[in-house]
């Protein structure tokens, strides 16, 4: 038994490779396209796996895909595969017009010919999943009820809008070609191997090298946050018991402000790792700055969860200040993957967005 996972080498498909091979006996052929936020380093844990090949390249490459499965006939297609970054989005839309949804139709096609040659039992048993955001049904108001599956897309951003699209393609290919396809749409996912350029990674950077922990404009934008090992376990449990040709949202039940986020991880750093007596400040709390808001800024995102609870049986099993303290826990350990993953380009990157 087979699987297919692409993006394994991001921050939550590399999570989800490593927990696949810990809880599952299933060999995992990984696909990443080693962009700036794909690193091998993250799926250092298992390069010895014999369970685990890794190939270099892209969603978008049909004859490579075309190829995998035929090599591999695995059991299901996981498709993490995106550009994620909202503002990286702001600066450079076709990159994720390109990955996003092109390499999205690009591996549905590769998949709806791969399984329009399966016997009918791998037809049964086939699956092909799509990971997906919250941020596709746009910003919500403070009192209004969080957004479930039937909620419409109102994408305010080239991120979000690009993965609505992606979304969409997902059904089409459900109800025109009867590929058995789910889509997951997750909230903010936090914990180890996330690139230093989200928001608790950046703080958690930023607050080790004493440089400003920048806020956007008021720091109240509310999201909901999700541990990535919960994300992965729900995944699982949609991979294996979802029906085809739903969407469920998989949310943290936990909404915070973004500064709530931000002050709570300087007192954890203030327990965890005292500034200095020579320091030039006295606390963490000292390093917050607030700058100019971005373009488009969504106020709020608000998932209901309550279908995947209902339907699966499926709840976050860590709280959020558990999960907190052990992401920051990992940071500080991991120093040297940190300082690997950073570059200069993504020192001009920081210095640009945050100006």
């Amino acid at each position: 038994m087979t699987i297919l996972v692409t993006g394994s080498a991001g921050f939550i498909g590399a999570n989800f490779v490593i927990d696949w091979l810990s809880e599952m006996d299933e060999t995992v052929i990984s696909l990443d396209k080693l962009t700036y936020a794909g690193n091998l380093n993250n799926l250092s844990e298992v390069e010895e796996d014999e369970r685990h090949i890794f190939v270099n390249g892209d969603i978008g490459d049909s004859i490579l895909i075309d190829r995998l499965l035929l090599i591999y006939k695995p059991r299901a297609v996981v498709n993490f595969a995106a550009e994620s970054h909202v503002d990286r989005s702001i600066h450079e839309p076709e990159a994720f017009l390109q990955t996003n949804v092109i390499g999205t139709f690009r591996l549905l096609e590769s998949s709806r010919r791969y399984y329009g040659e399966l016997n009918e039992k791998d037809k049964r048993n086939f699956r092909f999943l799509h990971v997906s955001t919250d941020e596709v049904y746009g910003s919500l108001d403070a009192d209004s009820p969080a957004s479930a599956e039937t909620e419409s897309f109102q994408p305010n951003n080239p991120y979000s809008a690009s993965k609505a699209s992606s979304d969409h393609l997902v059904r089409a290919y459900y109800h025109t070609y009867d590929l058995p396809a789910l889509t997951t749409n997750c909230s903010n996912n936090y914990g180890p191997y996330q690139f230093p350029e989200k928001l608790i990674p950046l703080v958690i950077h930023n607050a080790m090298a004493h440089k400003p922990l920048p806020i956007y404009g008021d720091g109240l934008q509310i999201r909901d946050w999700l541990y990535v090992g919960d994300h992965c376990e729900a995944i699982r449990m949609v991979l294996d018991e979802g029906s085809c040709g739903e969407v469920y949202n998989i949310g943290g039940l936990n909404e915070k402000a973004n500064i709530e986020v931000v002050r709570l991880l300087c007192d954890i750093l203030n327990e965890l790792h005292p500034v200095s007596r020579n320091a030039s400040i006295t606390s963490y709390h000292d390093l917050i700055t607030f700058v100019e808001d971005r373009p488009g800024h969504d106020r709020r995102y608000a998932i209901d969860a309550s279908k995947i609870v209902a339907e699966l049986g499926w709840h976050p099993a860590k709280s959020f200040t558990t999960s907190i303290q052990k992401t920051v826990e990992w940071y500080l350990n991991n120093q040297e993957w940190v300082e690997q993953v950073i570059n200069g380009d993504y020192h001009q990157w920081i210095e640009r967005q945050y100006a």
